[in-house]
C-alpha cells in the first residue's frame, strides 16, 4: 500500500498583493452603498478589527499577518519535501475559471499533461492579480513547468466511477488558460523562497461557490442586491466522502502522495450578518476545534446552508481532506489557525502524519 500525506493550507490572493494592498477587499467593500454607513465605521467595530485597521487601513498589520502566514507555508513545504511525494493532488475552487455557463459539474479531475502556468500572465478577475503588481516583483513573463500525471488521473477517474461517483474529468482547460488560482496560489505559496516546483500536480475543482457561481461569478456582489440564485454545489458530506474514496483508492495504488486542501475559511465578502466586514471567526473556531480533536462527524453534519451563512463556502475544499484522513486513520501532527478581522478571512494551516 502506498502513503499519503495530508496538508491543509490557503490560497488567499491579496498575499500576492504587496502590503499596502493586502486589505484591497475590504476596502472593496466600504465603498459598498448598500451597506449601512454606521456598520461601515470603524469606531462601531470590534476591538480586534480597529486594532488591525490603525491608522493606514491596515498596511502595517498587513506586515504581520503576511509574516505569520509565511512562516506556515514553509513549515508545509519542509513537510511536503521531507515526505517526497510521487504526485501531489490539490482539492481547489473553481471561481468562475473553467466553471462557467456551459458546463458546472460538482467536482473534476483535471488530468492534464505538463503544463506552463504564468501566475500574472493568465490571472483573471477572481484572483485578484490582473494587472496588478506582486509582492515578489515578477514580471509576466514568470512561469511554472507543471507537470502532470495523466496516468494517475485516469487510475483515480475510475476508481471514482467503480465507487459510486460520476466524477467529471478534463484533458484540457476549457476558459482559463492554465490552472485556476486555487491551484496556482498554492503552487507560488508553497514556493515562496522560489526553490522551484518539481512535483507533479493534480487538480481537482469542486464546484463550492454554488449558488453564486454564475450569479456572482463566484466572487463580490453589491449587498442587499437579489441575485438570481444557481443551483447549490455538493454537501459537505458528499465532498467528504469524494475524499475519503479519493484516499482509499490511492492508498492502493503504486503512489505516494500529498493531498492538499487549498483555501481560507470563513470569506468575509460572502458573510452577510457581519455585513460582509469580516468573516465568522466563531463558526470558523467551532469547527477548527472539530478539526483539531479528529471530529469528523461534527464537519459531517454541516450542510450546505451552514457553510452559506458563515460564509464558508470554501471549506467545501477541506471536506476531501477530512474524509480521507478519517477513512485512512489519520492523525493531526499540527495544525494552526490565523486569525484576522480586516483581511477578508481566517486562514488555517494543517499537517497530517503520513498514513
Amino acid at each position: 500500500m502506498a502513503e499519503l500525506l495530508g496538508l491543509g493550507l490557503s490560497h488567499y490572493p491579496p498575499l500576492s498583493l504587496p502590503d499596502a494592498q493586502m486589505a484591497t477587499i475590504l476596502r472593496t467593500t466600504l465603498r459598498d452603498e448598500g451597506i449601512p454607513a454606521a456598520a461601515k465605521d470603524p469606531r462601531s467595530w470590534p476591538e480586534a478589527a480597529r486594532a488591525e485597521w490603525g491608522n493606514d487601513e491596515g498596511i502595517a498589520a498587513a506586515a504581520a499577518h503576511r509574516a505569520a502566514l509565511v512562516a506556515e507555508f514553509r513549515k508545509v513545504r519542509r513537510a511536503l519535501d521531507a515526505f517526497q511525494p510521487d504526485l501531489v493532488l490539490i482539492w481547489g475552487d473553481d471561481q468562475y475559471e473553467n466553471f462557467r455557463e456551459d458546463v458546472i459539474p460538482a467536482f473534476t479531475v483535471c488530468a492534464y499533461e505538463d503544463l506552463d502556468v504564468h501566475p500574472w500572465r493568465h490571472a483573471q478577475g477572481s484572483s485578484m492579480m490582473a494587472g496588478k503588481p506582486n509582492a515578489w516583483g515578477e514580471g509576466p513573463d514568470k512561469h511554472y513547468r507543471v507537470r502532470g500525471r495523466r496516468d494517475v488521473a485516469r487510475h483515480l477517474v475510475t476508481g471514482l466511477i467503480d465507487q459510486g461517483f460520476d466524477i467529471a474529468y478534463a484533458y484540457k482547460p476549457l476558459h482559463h488558460e492554465s490552472l485556476a488560482h486555487a491551484f496556482t496560489n498554492a503552487i507560488l505559496y508553497l514556493d515562496h523562497d522560489r526553490t522551484g516546483w518539481d512535483y507533479p500536480t493534480i487538480a481537482v475543482p469542486i464546484n463550492c461557490y454554488g449558488r453564486r457561481v454564475i450569479s456572482a461569478r463566484g466572487f463580490m456582489s453589491p449587498y442587499g442586491v437579489p441575485l438570481d440564485w444557481d443551483p447549490p454545489g455538493p454537501s459537505p458530506a458528499r465532498c467528504m466522502d469524494l475524499g475519503a474514496a479519493t484516499a482509499r483508492i490511492l492508498r492502493d495504488s503504486p503512489w505516494r502522495v500529498a493531498l492538499v486542501a487549498s483555501s481560507s475559511w470563513s470569506h468575509a465578502f460572502l458573510c452577510d450578518h457581519t455585513y460582509r466586514l469580516f468573516p465568522d471567526t466563531a463558526a470558523d473556531r467551532a469547527l477548527y476545534q472539530a478539526l483539531q480533536a479528529g471530529d469528523a462527524a461534527a464537519w459531517r453534519r454541516c450542510t450546505t446552508a451552514d457553510f452559506e451563512a458563515a460564509g464558508q463556502q470554501e471549506l467545501l475544499n477541506w471536506c476531501p481532506l477530512i474524509g480521507a484522513m478519517q477513512a485512512l486513520g489519520g492523525r493531526l501532527a499540527w495544525s494552526n489557525f490565523v486569525e484576522t478581522q480586516v483581511f477578508n478571512s481566517n486562514k488555517v494551516f494543517a499537517l497530517y502524519e503520513p498514513c
